[in-house]
């Protein structure tokens, strides 16, 4: 029975590409609100963990509230004044346009981030689905998608890279390739093994010779994971998008918002984006190079 609800639902995908992409479009929409829940809680989350841990490991007691703290709980709320966000209020990008971005109790501002972030993903999901169409690699591409969303937000709001996804991230993209899905199985397990330690040499190289941390292990394992989902033949590709997108970011920073030459930035969204571009891409890239 599954199966063939299953078939009766490809089938109207494919006699129906409208009713596709606007499955993937509201799907992506309610995906992009999780996400802006990932992204905001899974940091506070971790910090919580590193502190308990430490004060266990330390014969600390604690004498804070052991409140539950996660992915579901507690509900969502407004931080200025604590109305607990209703349904209606919640409806990814047009609850924020009718409420014009702010609270319906105290009308404090809303940041634009969550219609951002539903609206990208919802972007992005239609680029994979136009890409792989009706198939199993839409279904893993959209997953890879929104993986690489909520690691680009964290990284650039707290400069972290949550083992909780990348290391999912890479076991999913070896598994998924064990049918070459994207690439096969021996370029996949390559493309994890040298991405980690690409970077972890150019990590080392910069510490021996600066005395200083280039970047974090949460790189190591991003660039690991993609090489995972897209084999190490990409690799080069993906380091050279990211340095491209990291200068041409980073120097727009520098002149339109007057970023501090001296604070540090992340690099794992600009290898988050490069590995996205990539994905779609990298093929027509490298014939395109290969051309010219």
């Amino acid at each position: 029975m599954p199966d063939t609800y299953f078939n009766l639902v490809l089938q109207a995908f494919n006699n129906s590409p409208w009713l596709f992409y606007t499955s993937i479009i509201f799907i992506s929409l309610a995906v992009g609100s999780f996400l802006n829940v990932v992204i905001y809680r899974l940091p506070i989350m971790l910090q919580n963990e590193w502190r308990s841990e430490c004060q266990s490991f330390l014969e600390i007691e604690s004498t804070e509230k052991n409140d539950t703290f996660n992915l579901s709980k507690p509900d969502s709320t407004c931080p200025a004044c604590g109305h607990k966000i209703r349904a209606w209020e919640n409806i990814p990008v047009i609850s924020y346009l009718l409420l014009r971005g702010k609270c319906s109790s105290c009308k404090s501002h809303i940041s634009a981030q969550y219609p951002v972030i539903e609206a990208v993903t919802a972007t992005l999901s239609v680029f994979i689905a136009m890409k792989f169409g009706v198939s199993a690699e839409t279904f893993w591409g959209l997953l890879f998608t929104w993986a690489l969303v909520s690691l680009t937000m964290i990284d650039a709001k707290t400069q972290l890279l949550p083992d909780n996804i990348t290391l999912p991230l890479l076991w999913l993209g070896i598994l998924v390739n064990t049918s070459g899905t994207f690439t096969d199985l021996e370029s996949s397990v390559f493309g994890a093994m040298l991405g980690y330690l690409i970077l972890w040499s150019i990590y080392k190289l910069f510490k021996a010779v600066t005395g200083k941390e280039g970047m974090g292990y949460g790189d190591f394992k991003l660039l690991a994971a993609l090489g995972a989902w897209m084999g190490w033949q990409m690799l080069p590709q993906i380091i050279l998008l990211s340095s491209l997108v990291g200068a041409v970011i980073g120097i727009a920073m520098i002149i339109f918002t007057r970023h501090n030459k001296n604070i540090p930035i992340p690099f794992g969204p600009y290898l988050a984006i490069a590995g996205w571009i990539a994905f779609l891409w990298g093929q027509d890239i490298n014939r395109l190079w290969l051309n010219i």
